[in-house]
C-alpha cells in the first residue's frame, strides 16, 4: 500500500492466505483505489473483502474488473494496456507485463499487466513480469523516483534480471517484491542487495507490516 498526500493505492492484495501475513488484521485497511496486476490468487486473495469494507474504487484490465462485477463489486474502472487515467492522487498508466492470468475460478484473467503512477512521487509497479525490453519506453518516457519490482524468480524475474530492469527503467531505488513467500521463490535477499549496491543501486526488502517513506 502507498499512501500519499492526496490518496491511498493498495496493490494485489495477498494477506489472509499469506503464512507470512498472520498478523496483519485487513479490518483496518481501507484504500481510496485497489489496483490489480492479474488474476492470480496470491493477488487479490482480499480484494473483494477490502473493497467492500472500504468503498475503494477498484482498478484493473477489463476482465478482472467484470469478474469482480460478477462478485458484487460495482465501484470499478476497467483499463487496458497503454491507457491512462487521472485520479486525485495523480495519473495512473496501465503497462505490459510477460506473465500468465487465470482467475481463482479458472475463467481467463486477460493480460497481464503493470502500473506507473505519477503522484507527488512517479513510481512503476511491475506486478508479476519477466524481463522485457519494453520496459526501456518507461524509462524513456518516466523520471522514476522507485519502483517495485519482483525478485523471486521461478515465476517471475530474479535479482540479475530485476537489476536489468533497475538499468533499462533508470531508478536507483528498488522495492523488491514477490519473494520469500513460498519455497519456489526464497532467495537470498542480503546476496541480491550486495548486487545492487555494486552497480550503485537500493534494493529495498521490507518486511512484512513494515511502513518506510520514501
Amino acid at each position: 500500500m502507498v499512501e500519499t498526500n492526496t490518496g491511498t493505492v493498495l496493490f494485489d492484495p495477498f494477506i489472509t492466505p499469506n503464512p507470512l501475513a498472520v498478523d496483519i488484521d485487513i479490518t483496518i485497511i481501507k484504500p481510496d483505489h485497489i489496483l490489480i496486476t492479474h488474476g492470480h490468487g496470491d493477488h487479490l486473495a482480499d480484494a473483494q473483502t477490502i473493497a467492500k469494507q472500504s468503498g475503494a474504487q477498484l482498478i484493473a484490465n477489463y476482465e478482472i474488473t467484470t469478474w469482480f462485477e460478477g462478485k458484487g463489486i460495482s465501484n470499478v474502472h476497467p483499463m487496458n494496456i497503454g491507457g491512462n487515467i487521472k485520479l486525485p492522487l495523480g495519473k495512473v498508466k496501465l503497462v505490459q507485463a510477460v506473465h500468465s492470468s487465470t482467475m481463482p475460478d479458472g475463467t481467463p484473467g486477460g493480460n497481464p499487466v503493470g502500473f506507473v503512477v505519477a503522484s507527488e512521487r512517479t513510481f512503476y509497479y511491475a506486478g508479476d513480469t519477466a524481463l522485457t525490453l519494453d520496459m526501456q519506453l518507461i524509462g524513456e518516457q518516466f523520471d522514476l523516483d522507485f519502483a517495485f519490482l519482483p525478485i523471486g524468480d521461478n515465476f517471475t524475474m530474479g535479482p540479475e534480471d530485476a537489476l536489468r530492469c533497475a538499468e533499462m527503467i533508470n531508478c536507483n531505488k528498488i522495492i523488491g517484491m514477490h519473494y520469500d513467500t513460498f519455497p519456489y521463490i526464497k532467495i537470498d535477499t542480503l546476496a541480491a542487495q550486495r548486487m545492487f549496491e555494486v552497480r550503485g543501486k537500493e534494493l529495498i526488502c521490507m518486511k512484512i507490516g513494515e511502513s518506510i517513506t520514501l
